[in-house]
């Protein structure tokens, strides 16, 4: 366009402005558009928060995965990242690794790749992303840093890459890289290289995850670095010209404040950062609420016992922006501020669709976990759009509309109006507080919905599992949530008896995690509510003299404080002893005596907390009786071992009052 033309275009719009009442905007791309749109999405994992969701029965798991991931229907994610398992604490649970040990290669582990499978079956174009929040110690190399042997850390991921696509046919499209405390510059040089040499040209790389600085910095500075990583996380990448990417945000409890959250962030990180991806951790709250950050999830399903589900506010905001848009979409350059609070967003896909966003969320109901919300203020307006370039000849645009009532209970989501007539290239709207508009020429959008899920109920007062599962889909069994360890389907077949399918728990090594996981594994089950109950489970310990292994009851704590969980431990040991400890660590003894045990053989435990008083007994005999501490009043059941060691479970039993 030359100058001539802009003066004349700018002269019109400020002639506009000086006969209206009313805040103007106008979207235009004449003069070139913005960045490329590369989606919305969710985050699985970081850790453990899909865990209960494959326990659903059906209909229910792919009614969750249908308003996660199905086009035109739910929250229509465009995104879905996972964790590369590293048999640690990540958050909420450890997710298992495919490779527990160096010699070791296993391909079906644990549930992404289940998770991604179904998400591309429903949305064949969803963008995929991995990132190891941990690794196996062996990849440390006997550090608690994964950076030290590059090498190795280097084939671990792409081992996973790689495995991806040869045994689920899932193309990994970007590559985290993971770190809480430093980067390593060589790691990520050597991780483009691996990735090329191994065909994987496409595969993109991420970084850095967590930390602005100083990787944003070093790609400025170093040229072989800005070729080898594609995606920033911070501002730094406007001047390489790199995508800028919010790549694990939210992280806030999905209340109607926490769609007011995601409305605003959705919004305001192209407006105020250029971000053109925001990612939900976490994609849906399918974790024990009890754990730390309960239901921060896009939607709730942590009932797999019930099949109650809840599609929060946040899957329909999500819609107002990824039902009319998709990936490869441009912004336009006029985006920004409303005069009296709130932003918009306009993106076109260059072919005349237009799609426009806009929030008025106040700031006390659109407060997220992190960072801190400074004050501002939002008032009702009256705003009129002018339409110039290519949109000039839209006559007319749908609306969609989304409503937080904070007063009452006429909070309306997603709500699909009458459209909106543009005439002579303008149209005018009223906007109140705490709004979400989406005004499109895109004319399939959809509520979609199902009959209501069955009702919330708490977990069963009683509950067995034997384990007998000859050849599970999933490598952990129902519920059972680990915290630290792994815990999975075994088959002994070095026993002809009644324990041929087991379950056990095989992390030997102490993992490279950046949480605080405890020295003992643990693996959690139930209602953190239960008070009184029985536990029962048959064990078998592998280590001999040292071996270890405990069931225990009002477990109160979990994910990335599990080393201060308290409760009430009953613990046998290959040494021939046992043990009542009111705490993980074994540091509280209550009591402390001779049991007989060794490794290498079955022994049943059982564990009964009836008010003040617990009892413990070994193979049907009571061992120990006595009063418990006052501070243990409820809590999950759970099974573990006193180290990281090989150790197999049995018949477990759970009977509350």
């Amino acid at each position: 366009m030359n100058t001539e033309i802009q003066c004349l275009l700018l002269l019109s719009i400020f002639l506009s402005a000086l006969v209206c009442s009313c805040d103007e905007y106008y979207l235009y791309d004449e003069f070139g558009l913005g960045r490329s749109f590369d989606g919305i999405g969710g985050l699985s994992g970081g850790g453990a928060t899909s865990r209960l969701l494959v326990n659903y029965a059906e209909p229910y798991r792919s009614q969750v995965l249908d308003y996660l991931f199905k086009p035109k229907f739910g929250a229509s994610l465009q995104i879905l990242k996972v964790e590369i398992g590293g048999d640690a604490q990540t958050t909420d649970g450890t997710e298992p690794s495919h490779m527990h040990y160096e010699d070791d290669e296993n391909y079906f582990r644990g549930y992404e790749w289940w998770l991604m499978s179904e998400a591309k079956k429903r949305n064949p174009n969803i963008t995929l992303i991995g990132l190891p929040w941990a690794f196996p110690g062996w990849v440390g190399n006997g550090e608690n840093w994964p950076y030290g042997f590059p090498d190795i850390t280097t084939s671990y991921v792409v081992s996973w890459i790689i495995g991806a696509k040869q045994y689920h046919d899932l193309d990994i499209d970007y590559v985290g890289i993971w770190n809480e405390r430093s980067f390593d510059t060589k790691y990520i040089k050597i991780l483009r290289y691996t990735l090329d040499k191994s065909g994987l040209e496409r595969v993109k790389i991420i970084a850095s995850d967590s930390l602005w600085e100083p990787i944003s910095s070093s790609v400025v500075a170093d040229s072989e670095l800005r070729d080898a990583v594609d995606v920033l996380g911070s501002p730094e990448a406007l001047k390489t010209e790199k995508k800028l990417w919010s790549s694990e945000d939210y992280s806030t409890f999905n209340n109607d404040v926490g769609g007011g959250c995601w409305a605003r962030i959705l919004n305001q990180n192209y407006v105020n950062g250029r971000m053109t991806a925001t990612i939900s951790w976490n994609l849906v709250a399918s974790y024990y609420g009890n754990l730390p950050f309960g239901r921060d999830g896009l939607m709730t399903a942590n009932e797999p016992w019930s099949g109650n589900y809840v599609v929060e506010s946040p899957i329909w905001i999500t819609a107002h922006t990824t039902q009319f848009t998709e990936p490869g979409w441009k912004y336009l350059q006029t985006v920004g501020q409303l005069m009296h609070g709130g932003s918009y967003v306009a993106l076109t896909d260059g072919k005349g669709n237009l799609s426009l966003i806009t929030e008025t969320m106040t700031h006390d109901h659109s407060v997220c976990i992190r960072p801190p919300l400074l004050p501002y203020n939002v008032s009702a307006q009256n705003v009129t759009f002018h339409l110039r370039g290519s949109f000039a000849s839209i006559s007319e645009l749908k609306v969609w509309h989304s409503k937080f009532d904070f007063k009452g209970d006429k909070t309306v989501l997603f709500q699909n109006l009458k459209p909106v007539k543009v005439i002579e290239g303008s149209f005018s709207i009223e906007l109140d507080v705490d709004e979400v508009y989406t005004f499109t020429t895109i004319t399939n959008g959809q509520k979609g919905s199902y009959p209501d899920p069955p009702l919330s109920a708490p977990f069963p007062k009683t509950y067995k599992d034997d384990f007998d599962v000859q050849h599970p889909y999933f490598s952990e069994a129902p519920n059972f949530a680990d915290q630290t360890g792994v815990f999975e389907y075994f088959t002994n077949l070095t026993d002809p008896g009644p324990h041929v399918f087991t379950l056990r728990q095989v992390v030997t090594q102490r993992p490279v995690t950046w949480v605080a996981d405890a020295d003992q594994t643990i693996s959690v089950i139930g209602d953190h509510n239960w008070q009184d109950l029985m536990v029962s489970c048959d064990v078998y310990m592998e280590t001999v003299r040292t071996g270890g292994v405990f069931i225990a009851l009002r477990v109160d704590k979990g994910g990335g404080v599990v080393r201060s969980a308290k409760g009430i431990f009953f613990w046998v040991y290959a040494d021939g002893t046992y043990k009542i400890t009111s705490d993980l660590r074994g540091i509280i003894i209550l009591a402390e005596g001779f049991s007989g045990t060794r490794a290498h053989v079955w022994y049943t435990l059982t564990l009964t907390v009836e008010g003040d008083y617990a009892s413990a007994e070994l193979n049907g005999s009571p061992l120990w009786k006595n009063e418990v501490p006052s501070e243990s009043r409820n809590g999950w059941a759970a099974i573990g071992t006193s180290s990281f060691e090989l150790t197999q479970f049995d018949n477990f039993a759970i009977k509350a009052e």
